[in-house]
């Protein structure tokens, strides 16, 4: 169907929202009626031809004693869902009576299959049965959707002389005209639209950095795509889509399988139904509702492609309860054996969003040439919070000396709904090219947008096709510029040091050694001085152990790239400044943190001093000007 035509529907879909809900609904409650009717009538118009043969064998079941039907039934109408009510919705427009349309409106949607049943039950439809019937705009509601007016069946509809009026609204079609809608209502109600629904020339740059790296190593084969944070569930549509282009452009027969996990209930809704709609009724059954970091429905599943807009800056503390705490968490995708050490990688509870990204790197798939290519969006805290040996820092010690990361492009500010903070796309592979291996790339993508003519909540921004082409060959092309910048892996890490110097203090025996009872006793009465001696707590034939003043204990950050490590950066710049102190090594740590502000920093040009004196001498100019008028020169008045 032409573009021009399913946006023409959407149109007169969104139209039923002001022509029956206005003042009834306010505008920000429109779609928890339209979007459950828009999926009711379309199911029911697909449903509409085999209505009799599937009453029919349903009859023959039942009077057989078949308890589970479903299988049976899905095959009797040939689709991934039925409807065993006696009703279809063109019969309930002839009730005149609203108490009655109720009750066979609400028979009718009983009748739906459990999948179905699941759908209406997340968008809570039925809650809004009373106010429907109580506003006496149901009938309405459903005449308008079933008016001749609009054909939202596959099948077309004929005039009398047997040609073509309303061309039949096939699975994609109708898959897109939902999405328009669901973009429609999120602009509407653009505070909640940053969470749940990620703007699609984001998600169509996100499956640019994932695929266009691999297209000539797709082969003739299954794939499977993930989103554990799948929302609406544009990311893997899009996802299925571009791979399916590029296999068709290489001659390449694939079958995708899609899977995702979204904890939101309306939004679960929309994902599943999205997918009915288009006639995936597998991938609408690997949907599943629930938290993806306490209640993982996917446990020993590897994926090949994954891709997520995860929350950020969002509470996991209600997960982190319901897993254990953060103590007794046991989750094995959440621990790492790294390097012979074992690794938390749990974050703080007010921040989830690396914690996800943690989740699918335990479902990387390990044992294809492919292997898994993995993109996800995050907001500038991932780069940097968490100190040395905490969650997040342990996250990207562990993806960078994995070397899974091949790059970060950080997006335009205001490109999504409801926030204007800087969000960046990790790119990340455990199948690394050979010119990349050991290296990562950040690319500044933040001045390639352009504006749109109306801003939609905080969004003011958009990428065009040819400034997506333009980031991904920034990074497809793996070069130095103003921006794209290529590093080491340990040019990201550091080792967190202590720095100690002794505890001083006045009149004590300096040759003498403390036990721990006695420089408790002695700190507590004995006055601490600069030039006191040292007191010592060990003493062996090879060394004296002095008590740390924990006053003046420091840390340092030590780069891993530092030239002759560690003790090279304490010679030089501790050592001239504290000749007393030492490092306890015992407490050394590494760290891992991405500062896109350094390297991409351009400081403001200096002014030249002419232009400075030029500045003053006007500033100096008009303040003369100011005081001749105040004290009227000229005019002989004071």
């Amino acid at each position: 169907m032409a573009q021009a035509d399913v946006n023409w529907i959407a149109g007169f879909i969104w139209g039923i929202a002001d022509d029956v809900l206005r003042d009834v609904y306010v505008r920000g409650k429109y779609r928890d009626v339209i979007l459950p009717m828009t999926v009711i009538r379309r199911l029911d118009a697909v449903l509409e031809p085999t209505k009799g043969a599937v009453l029919k064998l349903n009859m023959q079941l039942d009077e057989a004693g078949v308890a589970n039907k479903d299988a049976a039934l899905r095959a009797a109408c040939g689709n991934a869902f039925y409807n065993i009510s006696p009703f279809t919705l063109r019969d309930l427009r002839a009730r005149a009576r609203q108490q009655q349309l109720k009750a066979d409106f609400e028979a009718y949607l009983d009748g739906f299959s459990p999948n179905v049943q699941e759908i209406l039950d997340k968008f809570k439809f039925r809650n809004q049965i009373p106010t429907l019937v109580e506003a006496d705009i149901l009938s309405s509601l459903i005449e308008k959707f079933t008016t001749g007016d609009i054909n939202l069946s596959p099948n077309p509809v004929h005039d009398q002389h047997g040609t073509v009026r309303l061309p039949g609204l096939d699975n994609h079609s109708v898959g897109t005209v939902f999405e328009e809608l669901i973009r429609r209502f999120n602009e509407e109600n653009n505070e909640e639209a940053g969470e749940h629904f990620t703007p699609r020339d984001v998600v169509h740059l996100m499956a640019d950095l994932v695929f266009m790296p691999v297209p000539d190593d797709i082969r003739d084969a299954t794939y499977r795509i993930y989103d554990g944070a799948c929302g609406t569930g544009g990311m893997l549509t899009i996802a299925e889509e571009t791979l399916n282009s590029l296999a068709r452009e290489r001659g390449k027969e694939v079958s995708i399988h899609l899977f995702g996990q979204e904890v939101q209930p309306e939004t679960y809704a929309i994902c599943k139904a999205d997918l009915l709609l288009k006639g995936e009724g597998q991938a609408a059954e690997n949907i599943k509702y629930g938290s993806t970091l306490a209640s993982d429905a996917f446990p020993s599943m590897e994926f090949d492609f994954m891709l997520s807009n995860p929350p950020y800056g969002k509470s996991w503390k209600t997960d982190l309860e319901r897993m254990g705490g953060k103590g007794q968490i046991s989750d094995a995708r959440f621990t790492a054996q790294h390097q012979n050490e074992q690794l938390s990688l749990i974050t703080r509870s007010s921040d989830g969003q690396l914690m996800f990204l943690v989740n699918k790197l335990a479902k990387m798939n390990h044992g294809t040439a492919l292997g898994s290519r993995i993109a996800e969006v995050h907001n500038g805290s991932s780069l940097f919070t968490g100190d040395a040996g905490q969650g997040e820092s342990n996250i990207r010690r562990w993806i960078i000396e994995n070397d899974w990361l091949e790059a970060i492009i950080a997006l335009p500010l205001n490109i999504f709904y409801n926030t204007g903070i800087a969000t960046y796309v990790w790119v990340l592979t455990n199948r690394k090219p050979e010119h990349r291996r050991g290296k990562v790339q950040l690319v500044d993508a933040t001045s390639i947008y352009q504006p749109l003519r109306k801003n939609l909540g905080r969004k003011n921004c958009e990428l065009s096709d040819e400034q997506i082409r333009q980031i991904v060959d920034l990074f497809l092309a793996f070069e130095e510029s103003e921006q794209s910048k290529i590093f080491p892996n340990a040019a990201f890490g550091y080792w967190k040091i202590v720095v100690e110097r002794p505890l001083r203090l006045k009149g004590i025996d300096p040759d003498r050694v403390y036990s721990a009872k006695e420089i408790k006793a002695l700190k507590e009465t004995l006055p601490r001085e600069e030039e006191a001696p040292r007191v010592i707590r060990k003493r062996t034939r090879e060394s004296v152990e002095y008590e740390p003043d924990p006053e003046l204990r420091d840390t340092e950050q030590v780069p891993l790239i530092e030239e002759g490590g560690i003790h090279a950066f304490f010679r030089r710049e501790v050592l001239p400044y504290a000749p007393d102190a030492w490092i306890d090594h015992s407490k050394t740590q590494i760290g891992y943190e991405i500062s896109f502000t350094r390297h991409f920093y351009k400081p403001t040009p200096l002014r030249s001093l002419d232009e400075i004196a030029a500045d003053l001498r006007a500033v100096q100019a008009e303040a003369e000007g100011l005081l001749d008028e105040i004290i009227g020169v000229g005019g002989g008045q004071v």
